[in-house]
């Protein structure tokens, strides 16, 4: 499990930084090119915060309102008409809002693990 945590973190990072960097080769408008790389960076930082401090699972959460907010970047700021800009916009939001819903259930799992730790654990029958 902690090893696919990993690599979901991974996923994060390589496309957040995918997204960043896409201004070099896609055209953009000046909307499009700092919604990739703000947003780009958003993802690609929450990743590496997860990846470092898997503990902070306000990260996957990040994760998945960047992700949510850069698929709808360019309807909402104006650009889907680009097509290299706004196909990046969402495929890499898509892969963020999985990558991070994906990473929430075992999350949940680990919290809910070492609540039962706390709690004494399961009752005997």
């Amino acid at each position: 499990m902690k090893s696919w945590s990993r690599m979901q973190d991974v996923v994060a990072v390589v496309v957040g930084v995918f997204a960043m960097l896409s201004p070099i080769w896609v055209d953009t408008n000046n909307a499009a090119r700092w919604s990739l790389i703000v947003l780009g960076a958003l993802i690609a930082l929450s990743g590496l915060v997860h990846m470092a401090r898997p503990e902070m699972g306000w990260a996957e959460y990040a994760m998945g309102i960047m992700g949510v907010l850069l698929f709808i970047s360019p309807w909402v700021m104006g650009f889907s008409a680009m097509g290299g800009a706004a196909w990046t916009a969402w495929v890499v939001g898509v892969l963020a809002v999985v990558v991070a819903v994906t990473g929430l259930p075992m999350m949940s799992s680990r919290m809910h693990g070492h609540g039962m730790h706390r709690h004494g654990g399961l009752a005997s029958h």
